[in-house]
């Protein structure tokens, strides 16, 4: 397992890695990353905060579909990769777009609804990132479940950041739509699945022994 998870942290890493020598070389020779370098360097850096999002949520149905319990140990490792890229998507754009006016942001914020559902989004990961540990989910206990559910809230807002981002060729962000709602939808059917079987048992409680025989 130590050796598994070595390998997806430097995966996970392998993105930043190359967006750092795009910027390295963009600094040098003023080429590298197209004729918008900001643009290039926020898109990447979202891109892939999204990419993990997707990730963590679908260990859930991976584990379900291939009876291995040992996904979800990379769940909380994926889903702490999306908090990172997402806090250096927003921290690209307050230093390269809005270049040190940072007071402003609340006006951008306000008036430019693609930034107000991706802020959410951020703002929305940071208590999951932070009781990420251990420690938390004991002090949480039943709390710890509920609280996190908050992704899937998170998983919405970033994809219609995304969309909302884009002004012509939505193909891109419909993808990450789809495989959102792919997501959801399975956690949705075995919802709902388990409500339709539990009903079934709370009205005729002898067809649990029945089935076991």
């Amino acid at each position: 397992m130590p050796i598994a998870k070595g390998v997806v942290h430097a995966l996970a890493l392998l993105p930043a890695v190359w967006i750092g020598l795009k910027i390295n070389e963009v600094a040098q020779t003023g080429s590298g990353l197209g004729a918008d370098p900001v643009a290039e360097i926020e898109h990447f850096l979202g891109l892939w905060a999204l990419r993990f999002l997707m990730l963590a949520l679908a260990i859930t149905p991976l584990r379900q579909l291939t009876n291995q319990p040992v996904l979800v140990r990379f769940r909380r490792m994926l889903g702490l990769y999306a908090f990172f890229y997402a806090s250096v998507h927003f921290g690209a754009y307050l230093v390269l777009d809005l270049r040190g006016y940072w007071t402003t942001i609340f006006a951008e914020i306000a008036k430019r609804p693609y930034i107000t559902v991706g802020f959410t989004a951020w703002l929305l990961l940071v208590p999951l990132a932070i009781t990420s540990t251990k420690g938390w989910i004991k002090r949480l206990g039943r709390n710890w479940a509920r609280l996190h559910k908050l992704v899937y809230a998170i998983g919405v807002l970033a994809v219609l950041h995304f969309w909302w981002l884009v002004k012509s060729d939505i193909r891109e962000p419909a993808l990450y739509a789809g495989i959102l709602a792919v997501l959801l939808g399975w956690r949705l059917w075995k919802y709902l699945a388990t409500r339709r079987r539990m009903a079934a048992l709370a009205v005729n409680p002898t067809s649990r022994t029945a089935g076991s025989r």
